[in-house]
């Protein structure tokens, strides 16, 4: 299949979600791989859909972060919107803990404050992502992460509706803050939240709330305490209390302070056999210099 005259896509798609399907490809023009998302077709014109995609594209292109993908084009095919992305190679860091199990603690460390860096940015913006969770977490061979999938992103000086049909709940619940689910609200300690509930996955190799139903899962997340993990620096343990508190307030109070706290662990990067390319980083030479600006 090829859209816009130009993108070529590949047969299967990488992986499919709530508002459509993601496909490697490659631009004819530019002689370059992308990644192509595809808005789905529920059966007829769908107002809502399209608005959330509209959405996603616009906050993409406001967000200039190298922890996100950029958005290079936006257009319709056959009635169809579409997204053209940068093409991220990697892992998501569900598979990472599906294949490797708990992950060391420098490790945990480091990918949450590298989402803690991608929702600084994103906040400073009055973007709050909504569905930040392991799939959505992409680990690069070079060590970085890239957040993805900003569907349900919100704009919040700008929206003047959630996009949420009556009786409809949109997120996910192992990774839903009690706000979301009780009052359908979202804020920047929102996706602290969810962050938390992702540190303590990468931490134990298990989700957090887990239960038969959505329902139940919902219930967990408003009333249940998260249980202690074993082997954890206590200081870690104690972030990770108050990142999962119910109450938004009585959370880390942004994502720079949680940046702030959480870097202290991410020392002493062990290897990630199968994950982590061995080669010399170009980004990893460039950021290291950014570093030593004004530090």
């Amino acid at each position: 299949m090829v859209i816009g005259d130009r993108y070529e896509l590949d047969d299967l798609p990488l992986g499919q979600g709530g508002m459509g399907a993601v496909y490697g490809g490659h631009d004819r023009h530019l002689d370059r791989r992308v990644a192509v998302k595809l808005l789905r077709l529920p059966g007829g014109p769908d107002q809502e859909l399209e608005s959330r995609f509209l959405r996603e594209a616009r906050i993409l292109a406001r967000l200039e972060h190298p922890g996100a993908p950029v958005l290079y084009d936006f257009g319709t095919y056959e009635h169809r919107l579409y997204q053209v992305m940068q093409f991220i190679e990697g892992v998501t860091v569900a598979d990472v803990v599906h294949e490797h199990g708990p992950l060391p603690v420098a490790w945990a460390a480091a990918i949450a404050a590298q989402a803690c860096a991608v929702l600084s940015a994103a906040h400073a913006l009055s973007i709050c992502h909504r569905d930040l969770k392991p799939t959505n977490l992409m680990l690069c061979p070079d060590g970085s992460v890239k957040v993805l999938d900003f569907g349900l992103a919100m704009l919040r000086d700008a929206d003047l509706t959630t996009f949420t049909r009556i009786g409809q709940i949109l997120g996910t619940p192992a990774y839903m803050a009690p706000e979301q689910i009780q009052h359908g609200v979202a804020e920047p300690r929102s996706d602290l939240y969810a962050l938390g509930c992702v540190l303590h996955e990468m931490l134990t190799g298990r989700q957090l709330f887990t239960g038969p139903t959505d329902y139940v899962v919902f219930e967990k997340q408003v009333k249940e305490r998260p249980p202690a993990i074993p082997g954890v620096p206590a200081e870690l343990g104690a972030l990770l209390r108050q990142l999962l508190e119910k109450n938004p307030g009585d959370r880390p109070s942004d994502a720079d302070e949680l940046y702030a706290r959480l870097e202290p662990f991410a020392v002493s990067l062990p290897m990630l056999p199968g994950f982590l390319a061995q080669a010399p980083s170009p980004g990893r030479m460039y950021a290291r210099m950014v570093g030593r600006v004004l530090s």
